[in-house]
C-alpha cells in the first residue's frame, strides 16, 4: 500500500484556534458594499425554513448567502457612530 502524503489535509486543525477565529478571511472576488473583512454567522433554523429559503433564492437566481446579506443589510442599516 502507499504511505500518506505529508501535505496538510483539507480540514487540518489550526495550531492556535484563538488566532484562527480572529483572522480575517481572504478578500472575496465580490465587489460592491462588502468590506474586505467578512465574518461567518451561524444561525440555527428549522429544516422547513431552510428549504423555503433555498427555494426562494433559486427562484430569484441568487445565492442564499447573497440573499440573506441583502436582507440583513436592509433590516440593519448602518447608523452614524457605528464602529467597524
Amino acid at each position: 500500500m502507499s504511505e500518506r502524503s505529508p501535505k496538510r489535509g483539507f480540514a487540518a486543525r489550526p495550531a492556535d484556534p484563538e488566532s484562527w477565529v480572529k483572522a480575517a478571511d481572504p478578500p472575496s472576488p465580490r465587489t460592491g458594499d462588502t468590506a474586505a473583512f467578512t465574518a461567518r454567522l451561524t444561525v440555527d433554523i428549522t429544516p422547513e425554513l431552510r428549504g423555503r429559503i433555498k427555494i426562494l433564492a433559486f427562484q430569484r437566481g441568487v445565492t442564499v448567502a447573497d440573499m440573506l446579506r441583502d436582507l440583513l443589510a436592509r433590516e440593519f442599516p448602518p447608523t452614524e457612530g457605528d464602529t467597524p
